[in-house]
């Protein structure tokens, strides 16, 4: 039997798509436009039953499509489809983008050339707001990293302080975690660690790829000369109990998957604390389900726990850096970035003491 051709390419900007017609219309056409010749665009469509294949269908042919047959959510979307690509296509590097981001010219030559000069395996750009344009978004801002307990806060960003982008984090560096919302990954490294976690459905998905791939050693940055504009919440909103299940339940997952240094029960244990502490404050603020995504959360986390030994066993036997140079990890940091920003009133990254970043 003869081998099937399948046509190459640099880069395969595959954008994930479940009834987001709206998206498509709006943020699409500047992906095309600033698309180089040497990638190509990708819609893999969740099992939409909107207009969305219609539209692209007929406005933008050049567009791949890849049609999965339901919603997968987004890690196995990605999983999925990316799979039924490889073979047609043949890429060096994945681009995952959501369907509400808007691109800006030289963006994709921008990543590859700042990764490939970093010797990075995942990058991302700067993201900024599409409704608020010169302040960094709440997904992935100017890079992303990750305190002693656990939780993930970014450059221009942290909690809700965002800063307007003024050319203060313009440094290329690398970083604990790149943004899901733009996401540049080398196709090996993709394959390498099988893709994403499909049990964490959507969110913190990318965390968890990033840090089993620096577990590898490989290294993830921010490419500052470019930047997105993304929308955010094109999904689940902020304000959505069940965004606030997901995140606190996969930060439980990927910590517990991925922290392979010494005492983890004790580590899990003192953030299962702070979560219990985040959700009286929604009982006192009235934010009834809000505490129960909590509760949930760290329910669903508990009945998970058999399957996360296996995965962390997995990982273990997987990882080339040593346990007790994992606290060392490009991007961590040694503080609480909980007291440093309701505490000590440090709402800036800036503010935080670069002594405490590895």
């Amino acid at each position: 039997m003869s081998e099937v051709h399948r046509a190459s390419c640099r880069v395969a900007v595959a954008i994930l798509n479940w009834n987001g017609e709206g998206h498509l219309r709006r943020f699409l056409p500047s992906v095309v436009a600033h698309n180089a010749d040497a990638d190509r665009v990708v819609l893999i469509d969740n099992g939409s039953d909107d207009a969305s294949l219609a539209y692209v269908s007929a406005q933008f042919p050049e567009v791949e499509v890849v049609e999965l047959p339901s919603n997968a959510g987004f890690a196995g979307g990605y999983n999925a489809g990316l799979e039924l690509l490889a073979q047609r296509m043949e890429a060096e590097w994945y681009v995952l983008l959501n369907s509400d981001v808007e691109v800006t010219e030289g963006w994709v030559d921008a990543l590859v050339a700042g990764s490939e000069r970093n010797g990075w395996s995942v990058a991302q750009p700067k993201m900024r707001a599409v409704d608020r344009r010169a302040e960094f978004e709440y997904a992935g801002a100017a890079g992303g990293y990750m305190d002693r307990h656990g939780f993930m806060f970014c450059a221009g960003r942290i909690f809700d302080a965002h800063e307007v982008d003024h050319g203060q984090y313009d440094a290329e560096r690398p970083v604990f975690w790149a943004s899901g919302a733009a996401l540049l990954v080398r196709v090996s490294a993709w394959e390498e660690v099988g893709g994403l976690d499909v049990d964490f459905f959507a969110h913190m998905e990318e965390i968890d790829l990033c840090w089993r791939l620096k577990n590898r050693g490989h290294l993830v940055g921010v490419v500052t000369g470019t930047h997105v504009y993304h929308l955010g919440g094109g999904t689940l909103a902020q304000s959505n109990p069940r965004k606030a299940h997901l995140n606190f339940r996969n930060n439980l997952f990927l910590l517990f998957k991925n922290d392979h240094r010494s005492g983890i029960r004790g580590r899990i244990f003192r953030r299962q604390i702070l979560d219990g502490m985040a959700a009286v404050r929604f009982l006192l603020e009235g934010k009834w389900t809000f505490f129960k995504a909590v509760i949930q959360a760290h329910s669903d986390f508990r009945s998970h726990m058999g399957a996360l030994r296996n995965k962390r066993a997995k990982e273990l036997a997987e990882c080339s850096v040593p346990a007790g140079q994992q606290s060392a990890l490009a991007g961590r940091y040694s503080g609480s970035i909980v007291v440093d920003y309701f505490i000590r009133r440090k709402k800036k990254w800036s503010d935080l003491p670069s002594s405490r970043f590895s």
